[in-house]
């Protein structure tokens, strides 16, 4: 069994909780660690029962308190090596023993549960997302993906339930008060994927298997979870698939513990 619960997602900070009936990992950690520690207790998790860390990149909103809940509770951290020189400056000393490196598209175990990091496109230094395998169950974590390529799509084909970016809302990021730079790298191929995007890939996964859809990670500025939910709602509908029946629809709160998602 896989147990999944959203602990924070968005633009503001992500932490994701995943465990097995061995095992407990957080994927990152881009809020406080007094914030990661209450939301965890609010699942009934100690978080000095956590086993790992995961570190999809470097960037302020994912790897924040990764440092501190490392040194606080003695957990290893698991990153690329490409990441972890760019961690270095900014989360503060680590114990030999809790540095871990992995290579992207591998597969490496953490007990029970067996992971791929696999490549994303997002402008930082290696960023990755991941696949959880536990005996026949898939789950997968994608944010921070500036555009949909065949490769990627070959990743999250299979897996049962998946938290996927629905990060803005186009039209209203074009309008917004964002510096015209700003907009410009959420729209890049290496930037953030638009609700319109979540919704079309999202039907071509629920073709390829996937029943359980989390949206995550939507911006606080061009995006709120009614309009989200609705795009990719609509994109279930138009290819005959009814939310509810055929596949379960959900938006993960920037600052709410998700339910708890067992598989």
């Amino acid at each position: 069994m896989i147990t999944f619960c959203s602990l924070y997602s968005g633009s503001s900070g992500n932490a994701i909780y995943i465990a097995s009936e061995k095992t407990k990992i957080l994927i990152d950690c881009g809020v406080s660690g007094k914030k990661i520690a209450a939301s965890l207790a609010s699942i009934d998790i100690d978080a000095k029962d956590i086993d790992a860390i995961l570190v999809t990149h470097e960037h302020r909103d994912h790897c924040h308190a990764v440092g501190i809940m490392s040194r606080r509770y003695d957990i290893p951290i698991y990153a690329n090596s490409t990441t972890w020189e760019q961690m270095d400056t900014t989360i503060g000393a680590i114990k030999p023993h809790n540095r871990r490196c992995m290579n992207t598209d591998s597969m490496f175990d953490i007990r029970d549960i067996g992971i791929r990091a696999f490549d994303i496109p997002h402008d930082a230094a290696e960023p990755v997302g991941y696949n959880f395998h536990v005996k026949d169950t898939k789950v997968t974590l994608a944010t921070d993906i500036g555009h949909v390529s065949p490769k990627l799509t070959r990743y999250l084909e299979g897996s049962k339930l998946i938290l996927l970016e629905s990060n803005h809302d186009v039209e209203m990021l074009k309008s917004g008060a964002y510096p015209y730079y700003l907009k410009q790298r959420i729209l890049s191929d290496k930037g953030h994927l638009s609700n319109e995007a979540a919704g079309d890939l999202a039907a071509h996964l629920a073709g390829k298997g996937t029943s359980h859809f989390i949206l995550g990670h939507l911006s606080r500025e061009n995006n709120f979870p009614q309009l989200a939910y609705q795009t990719v709602f609509n994109a279930f509908t138009a290819k005959q698939m009814k939310v509810g029946k055929d596949v379960l629809l959900e938006v993960a709160e920037r600052e709410t513990v998700s339910k708890v998602y067992q598989l």
